[in-house]
């Protein structure tokens, strides 16, 4: 299998940012809370977030004012603390994507 290309990892995150919104879309914060299969399928699609953006050409992101390090430290929370993840920071974090996706979407129609 061919190592996913900085392109491709940019659409996995906003195909993530596209699911997450799927998956909590008419879903209040006590829904949300109360559906353990929503956390985990949410969960997942953060790690994605997280990951992809790991693997973008720093020089790149450093040309968009945005906070990269937010989702790839999200991301190592959620791996590295599943055991004290507070779920109710997971469903703020669903709310809050709208700028992750702008400069993403600015970066593929500027940079590639």
């Amino acid at each position: 299998m061919d190592k996913p290309t900085p392109r491709d990892r940019i659409e996995h995150v906003l195909q993530a940012i596209r699911l997450i919104r799927e998956f909590v879309t008419d879903i209040d914060e006590a829904a949300f809370l109360s559906d353990v299969m929503i956390q985990s399928a949410v969960q997942y699609q953060f790690l994605i977030i997280g990951e992809s953006i790991r693997y973008i050409d720093s020089d790149i992101l450093a040309r968009y004012d945005y906070p990269w390090h937010i989702p790839r430290s999200f991301r190592n929370f959620i791996i590295h603390v599943y055991h004290g993840i507070k779920i109710e920071r997971i469903y703020y974090a669903t709310q809050d994507l709208d700028e992750l996706e702008k400069h993403l979407s600015d970066i593929l129609k500027n940079e590639f």
